[in-house]
């Protein structure tokens, strides 16, 4: 009753208005009232993806009074505080009827803590119990009152209560036991909210659920003796369930999430689409369940035509340790293996060296003591660069990368915005052929590149970053031609929705990594899938594992297809036949240079296998000369106009004569 004494004398001063009371209440020394929120990123459309606790582990997430459905505030104010509008922060009425109850029972039957006192108390993180503390909330209150206004008071008030564990603020409970944010509320949830600050680690849903459920009802009951709800309302309300447990945070594009915090704290908003960042998010750990669990995979989705990621996925299972799945893929450096060689084609388109329909010389080279080899081990022989680009030949791109000079290629890259690191410091002409290191969003800039006419530019994932300016990697007119040639390729077995996809794989040295990336009309998106150590994945071939994914990805970014552009108007259309006479071959001029022609024997014959194999008589040519059987080098530095190729077995089989200088002549036969 000492108590209760106390508070009347406090209240009775603080009402008269007195000089003293005034000074008392002016020199009341506030507490910090702008505390550390959580870091949150958001999409592009200010959805939440993701969101930090604070230093001490802690909930708080900032939360503006339009951001609340009206009828929480209805209710909080009609069961706490009716005259909280009216009151100076001590609500004297409340506080006579609460003296005048205790006096009559001889105990405390109600309260008269008001909406800023509460507000006072979670400032200083204080005690209702003794009388000190009750006074001090009181002071606090009478001066909080007297320099902010209601909606300030009611603005700590959202951002201060507890609603148990370490949730702090109207927000983080809304999220945490209903799942979503506070702007659209039911009676019931509203009604929990109310009774939760009262009592929030009694009544925590997850772990005292029939408390919380009770405590709801009795809010409930009374906003419809109140007229805050009709009685069909409640009843309606009463009969909803009520939460017991709590809903994880949004963790949505995790590993960006990170990269974004790293820039500080507050609120980044990214130019990431969420629901195509959940649904790639899905497909990703779908895709790679049953696998081997050391494996990891990245894959990044983004409009080309204005460098925005739309998604970016750093791993299939952001938590798992087997698989590093915490490492960001996408920007691990890793080998490219096949991936680079569309930009050496379209260098080359562009200065000058070839054509799509020229002709190149798929044969054994060297150069110095490096002799570049197919991924099969065989030879093809004569054939058009368009073609050679689509089988993903490696000795007629490192061809085109001597002619150029592999410094030029590796300025081109730096010309795209990538960052190239070579492990030997120097470029040499395996650069074209993976040997550089590169990241994943490295590749997708190089890729919209291309898809966007030949500008390259950044690539954008926050949403506030201006957009970079385009540099440009090649003309457009080559940059067509090199998507018109990808486009050319068959896609993997259930691609998917229909649509032309120009698309490219890759699979690096040792099958470390299994790469894929495309592009359609609008969207351009990459793939890479290995192991986060660098360890070999046996069998793992980027058309195989990777192509499947990327179709899918490009096929969930779009709503319809979108159609890759028309040539630009300056593209030459023609046939080799047509082309000028130095673009008819690679690497030597046509007209100064014997023809190579296999005279015998004639194209079609059937032979009697035996002796020491079959004669072949040549027309032409530059010697030394090297002889293939279906692809495969038989001989080499072979002279003289006739030869024989060691073939005994019955059957039938192509023959290749290759020269100097790169001319082929080819018969096919049967031996019988």
């Amino acid at each position: 009753m000492r108590k209760l004494f106390a508070l009347v004398v406090v209240l009775w001063a603080a009402a008269l208005g007195r000089d003293a009371a005034d000074d008392w209440i002016e020199r009341t020394e506030l507490p910090v009232l702008v505390r550390a929120t959580s870091t949150e990123i958001r999409d592009r459309d200010g959805q939440l993806l993701r969101a930090y606790t604070v230093s001490d582990g802690r909930w708080r997430m900032a939360l503006s009074l339009d951001q609340v459905d009206p009828l929480f505030f209805d209710m909080l104010i009609a069961y706490e505080d009716r005259r909280f509008p009216d009151h100076p922060g001590v609500d004297a009425i409340a506080t006579a009827r609460a003296v005048w109850q205790g006096l009559q029972a001889g105990r405390i039957v109600s309260g008269a803590s008001t909406l800023t006192m509460q507000v006072a108390r979670l400032l200083e993180e204080g005690t209702t119990g003794a009388w000190s503390g009750k006074l001090r909330q009181v002071r606090l209150a009478l001066a909080l009152e007297r320099r902010l206004s209601k909606p300030q008071i009611l603005q700590l008030y959202l951002e201060h209560a507890p609603y148990g564990g370490n949730l702090e603020g109207l927000r983080a409970a809304t999220l945490a036991w209903f799942g979503k944010e506070p702007s659209r509320l039911t009676p019931a949830e509203a009604a929990l909210l109310v009774a939760l600050p009262q009592a929030p680690e009694a009544r925590r849903p997850d772990r005292h659920p029939q408390a919380a459920r009770d405590a709801r009802d009795r809010v409930l009951a009374r906003m419809q003796r109140a007229g805050v709800i009709d009685g069909d309302t409640a009843r309606a309300a009463l009969r909803d369930p009520s939460p017991e447990g709590r809903y994880d945070f949004p963790l949505i594009a995790p590993h960006l999430a990170d990269r974004a915090l790293a820039l500080g704290p507050g609120r980044h908003d990214l130019t990431i689409d969420r629901g195509l960042q959940q649904s790639l998010e899905r497909l990703a750990t779908d895709y790679m369940a049953g696998r081997d669990r050391r494996l990891s995979m990245a894959l990044i989705v983004a409009d080309h035509r204005n460098g925005e990621v739309l998604a970016s996925v750093g791993s299939p299972a952001y938590s798992e340790t087997r698989g590093q799945g915490f490492v960001d893929m996408t920007r691990a450096l890793r080998s490219p293996g096949s991936t680079l060689k569309p930009l050496v084609y379209g260098l080359a388109f562009d200065r000058g060296l070839a054509h799509p329909e020229t002709l190149i010389a798929d044969t054994p080279v060297q150069f110095g003591t490096y002799a570049p080899r197919n991924f099969d081990g065989q030879f093809r022989g004569e054939l058009r660069v368009s073609r050679a680009l689509q089988l993903s030949l490696n000795i007629p791109v490192v061809r085109l990368t001597e002619a150029m000079g592999p410094a030029h290629l590796m300025a081109a890259l730096e010309t795209a915005g990538l960052h190239p690191e070579l492990p030997g410091g120097q470029p040499g002409l395996a650069v074209s052929l993976g040997g550089v290191g590169l990241t994943l969003w490295d590749m997708v800039t190089l890729y919209a590149g291309l898809a966007n006419g030949g500008e390259a530019r950044d690539l954008r994932w926050l949403a506030d970053a201006p957009e970079a300016a385009p540099a440009r990697l090649m003309s457009a007119r080559s940059a067509w031609q090199v998507g018109h040639i990808l486009a050319g390729l068959p896609p993997p077995p259930q691609a998917g929705p229909p649509g032309r996809v120009a698309y490219k794989t890759g699979t690096s040295y040792g099958h470390r990594d299994a790469w894929a990336l495309g592009w359609d009309g609008r969207y351009v998106a990459g793939v890479w899938i290995g192991r986060p150590d660098g360890t070999p994945v046996p069998g793992a071939f980027g058309g195989d594992i990777a192509a499947p994914l990327l179709f899918e990805a490009l096929g969930r970014a779009r709503v319809t297809p979108e159609p890759l552009p028309a040539p630009p108007p300056d593209t030459l259309l023609v046939s080799n036949a047509m082309l000028p006479a130095p673009l008819q071959r690679f690497g030597r001029d046509s007209a100064s240079e014997p023809s190579l022609t296999v005279t015998f024997p004639p194209d079609g014959a059937a032979l009697i296998a035996g002796g020491e194999g079959v004669p072949l008589k040549l027309r032409g040519g530059v010697a030394p000369f090297t002889l293939l059987a279906d692809g495969e080098v038989v001989a080499t530095r072979l002279r003289g106009g006739e030869l024989v190729a060691p073939i005994r077995g019955r059957g039938f089989t192509t023959l290749s004569v290759i020269d100097a200088t790169g001319q082929s002549g080819r018969v096919s036969i049967e031996l019988r």
